[in-house]
C-alpha cells in the first residue's frame, strides 16, 4: 500500500484525499441523522452504560446499529457530565447570593431523581455543541484534506517530520520568534462565535483599549474594506483576517456583553508573546544566600527579522542580559528550568552553553551519510563561573537536551528532574515548496508550504545520542509526570539510541556542586518532604487512573468518579495547580516578578535546588568536588 501511495504522489496523480473527503462527508451526514433522532429520544441518566476510552481496545462497530449506540453513548455522557458542570455554576450562584433566575422542578427517570429545568439545558447544550461541530466538519476545504493527506504521508517518515501548510508555518514562525503581527487578543470559539478571552498587555488592542473580554467579533474589514462576516467561521480562519502585518488598519464590528454593537477601528503592531522569552529572578535561601533563577521557556530566534538585516531578539542575547543583571545581585548560585522547554534554535543551545564554559565542543552532528559534524563554543569567556543546577522534566526536548548534556559532560552543573527527559535528538529542517517551482509559474499557484524533514541526528560529546532515552538527570526526583508515557521511546517511527565516536574536551576545573552529596541530601529530603509524598501518591493515582479505561456512563457512577477525583485534588491541590502551572506555561501578565517569585516559593523543585545550592556550598570540598 505504501509503495503504491508514493508511486501515485511521484506521477503527481493524487486521489486518496478526495476520496477521503466523500467519504468523511458521508459519514458526517449520517451521523447528523442519528443525532436528530438520538437527541429527540433522549436518555435515560441512570441506565448503566459504560464507555472505553482507549482507542487501542475498540473495534470498528460492526454495523449501523451499533454505531448508533455508541454515539447514543458519547452522547449521554456528554449530557451528563454538563448536567454536573450546571449543577456546580448554579451553587456558586446560590453561594455567592445571586438570582439563578432557574424554576428546579425535579423530575424521576428510571431511579434516581434529576433537576428538569438543568437536564433540558444540558442536553440543549448538548445537541447545539454537536450539530454546530459537524457543520464544521463539513466546511472543510477541499485544500485541507490534501494538506492532511500530505501530512500523514511526512509523518509515516518519523515522528518530527510533517507537511505544513502555510497557515502552520505561520504558527511555528510565531513559536520561534516569540512574536507575531496583529491586535493582540486572545480568542476562542464558543457558540458558533468568535470570543475575546483576553487582551495582551502591551498589545495594539490593549493601547486603543476598546476591545475587552468577553467581546464577540461579528466582522472583520480592512481599512476601505467591506466587512466580513465571521459569524459561524471556523477560528483559525477567523484569525487569518485579524492578523495583518504592522501598521495596517484592521476594524472590527464587536457586540458587548451588554449587547450593544459597535466598530472598533486598531492599528495592528508587533505583538510580543513576553511568556515566550527568558525570565529571571532571585530567591532567598534559608542561610539568605541570593540564589539566581533564570526560565528558558524556549530556545526562540526570530530568524526572518534576521534575514531582513532587522535586530533579531533570540533567547542567547536575552539569557546574557539576565546573567549580567543576576550578577550585579551578587548571587551564590544559579537555577536554569529548561522544564516544558520543547527546544528551539540549534544555534542558540551551543551559544547559551557556551555562557558556562570557557570554549569547547558542545554537541555532535550525523547527516545521513555518517558524516559527523562538531558544534564548538569559539568564546572562551565565561559569564557566569559559580555553582549552576539545571531542572529538566519529560517535556525538555531537543535544545533543552543539548544544554544540559553538555553542562553535564562538562561536569559543569547539577541536572535535577524526572527519570529522563524527552528524548528527542533529531534535527529538522524547513524545505520551501515553491523553490521548486518555476518562474514563469509562480503566479500559477498559490502558496504551497514548507516540508519538514529530519536531515541530522544529536550526540553528546562523551558519543552517546540524546534520541530515544533523553538525559538521566545527576539527581532524580518523584514527579507526576511519572505516569505519562511521554517521549520519544513512546513515538511511532522514532529513531533508535546510539552512539558515535566521543571528543576530547576539559572538564570543568571551575566550582561545581557533588553529585554523590546531592543524591544523599536530597533523598533525605523527599524522604521527610510531605509534599514529595503527596507528589509520589498522586503519580501512582495518575498511573491507576490511566489503567481504568471503561468508565462508568450513568448519573450515579460519574457522581461518584467526580467526587473521588474532587477529593484527590483537594488532598493534592498544591501541587496539582503548580503542576497544571509549569505544564501550560503560564505566568500572570501583572506584577509579573512578584507573581513568578511566588510561585517559584511553592515549586518544590526550585524548593529542592534552592537548599541543595544553600547545603553543598557549606563546605569546599562538597562544592568542587565529582561524584559520579
Amino acid at each position: 500500500m505504501a509503495g503504491h501511495l508514493t508511486d501515485k504522489l511521484r506521477r503527481g496523480r493524487v486521489v486518496l484525499p478526495d476520496t477521503g473527503a466523500a467519504l468523511l462527508n458521508k459519514r458526517v451526514h449520517e451521523v447528523q441523522a442519528m443525532l436528530k433522532r438520538l437527541m429527540e429520544a433522549g436518555f435515560d441518566p441512570n441506565r448503566e452504560d459504560y464507555i472505553e476510552i482507549d482507542p487501542k481496545k475498540i473495534e470498528y462497530a460492526a454495523n449501523a446499529a451499533e454505531l448508533q449506540d455508541r454515539w447514543r453513548c458519547i452522547l449521554k455522557m456528554q449530557v451528563l457530565e454538563t448536567y454536573f458542570d450546571l449543577q456546580e455554576q448554579e451553587k456558586k450562584k446560590k453561594d455567592n447570593g445571586e438570582a439563578t433566575g432557574l424554576r428546579f422542578k425535579s423530575n424521576r427517570v428510571s431511579g434516581e431523581t434529576v433537576n428538569r429545568t438543568l437536564w433540558t439545558k444540558a442536553m440543549d447544550k448538548v445537541g447545539e455543541r454537536t450539530r454546530l461541530y459537524l457543520h464544521r466538519l463539513l466546511q472543510e476545504t477541499r485544500q485541507e484534506h490534501y494538506d492532511r493527506y500530505f501530512d500523514a504521508i511526512a509523518r509515516a517518515f518519523g515522528p518530527h517530520t510533517s507537511y505544513m501548510a502555510p497557515t502552520s508555518k505561520e504558527d511555528f514562525d510565531i513559536h520561534m520568534s516569540g512574536s507575531l503581527e496583529g491586535i493582540g487578543a486572545l480568542l476562542r470559539e464558543d457558540g458558533g462565535h468568535i470570543k475575546v478571552v483576553r487582551i495582551i498587555p502591551g498589545s495594539a488592542a490593549e493601547r486603543q483599549g476598546g476591545l475587552q473580554a468577553e467581546d464577540i467579533i461579528l466582522a472583520v474589514a480592512e481599512k476601505g474594506g467591506d466587512p466580513v462576516d465571521i459569524t459561524d467561521m471556523r477560528i483559525r480562519q477567523a484569525v487569518s483576517y485579524i492578523r495583518g502585518p504592522k501598521g495596517s488598519e484592521v476594524r472590527l464590528t464587536v457586540q458587548k456583553p451588554s449587547g450593544v454593537k459597535q466598530v472598533i477601528t486598531i492599528i495592528r503592531d508587533v505583538v510580543r508573546i513576553e511568556e515566550t522569552y527568558v525570565k529571571s529572578t532571585v530567591l532567598g535561601s534559608e542561610r539568605g544566600n541570593p540564589i539566581g533563577y533564570i526560565r528558558i521557556p524556549s530556545f526562540y530566534r526570530d530568524f526572518d527579522s534576521g534575514k531582513k538585516g532587522k535586530s533579531a531578539r533570540n533567547v542567547t542575547d536575552d539569557m546574557r542580559r539576565a546573567l549580567y543583571k543576576l550578577k550585579k545581585r551578587k548571587i551564590k548560585g544559579l537555577i536554569l528550568d529548561v522544564r516544558n522547554n520543547g527546544g528551539g534554535s540549534l544555534s542558540d543551545a551551543v551559544d547559551i552553553s557556551g555562557l558556562f564554559l570557557p570554549g569547547g565542543p558542545v554537541v555532535q552532528i550525523k547527516n545521513s551519510q555518517g558524516m559527523v559534524r562538531l558544534l564548538e563554543d569559539e568564546d572562551k569567556n565565561v559569564v557566569y563561573d559559580g555553582p549552576l543546577i539545571v531542572l529538566v522534566n519529560r517535556f525538555s526536548a531537543s535544545a533543552s537536551e543539548i544544554l544540559a548534556a553538555a553542562l553535564q559532560d562538562y561536569g559543569r552543573a547539577l541536572i535535577i528532574g524526572g527519570e529522563h527527559t524527552h528524548g528527542k535528538g533529531t534535527v529538522q529542517a524547513l524545505l520551501d515548496l515553491n523553490r521548486n517551482l518555476p518562474i514563469l509559474h509562480l503566479k500559477k499557484y498559490d502558496d504551497l508550504g514548507v516540508l519538514k524533514v529530519t536531515i541530522q541526528k544529536f550526540y553528546r560529546i562523551n558519543g552517546g545520542s540524546t534520541q530515544y532515552k533523553g538525559i538521566r538527570p545527576d539527581v532524580i526526583l518523584p514527579s507526576v509526570l511519572d505516569s505519562l508515557k511521554s517521549g520519544e521511546k513512546y513515538l511511532d517511527y522514532s529513531l533508535p539510541w546510539d552512539q558515535v565516536r566521543a571528543v576530547k574536551y576539559q572538564r570543568w576545573q571551575g566550582s561545581r556542586l557533588d553529585v554523590a552529596e546531592a543524591r544523599r541530601f536530597s533523598a533525605k529530603m523527599v524522604a521527610s518532604s510531605p509534599l514529595f509524598k503527596k507528589i509520589k501518591e498522586e503519580a501512582a493515582l495518575a498511573k491507576a487512573r490511566s489503567e481504568e479505561t471503561r468508565v462508568p456512563d450513568y448519573l450515579a457512577g460519574i457522581r461518584k468518579e467526580r467526587q473521588k477525583l474532587a477529593a484527590e485534588s483537594d488532598d493534592h491541590n498544591g501541587h496539582s495547580l503548580l503542576w497544571k502551572t509549569l505544564r501550560e506555561g503560564e505566568l500572570p501578565d501583572k506584577k509579573e516578578k512578584k507573581a513568578l517569585q511566588s510561585q517559584l516559593a511553592k515549586d518544590p523543585y526550585v524548593q529542592m535546588a534552592v537548599s541543595l545550592m544553600d547545603d553543598l556550598r557549606r563546605s569546599p570540598r562538597r562544592v568542587i568536588g565529582d561524584a559520579r
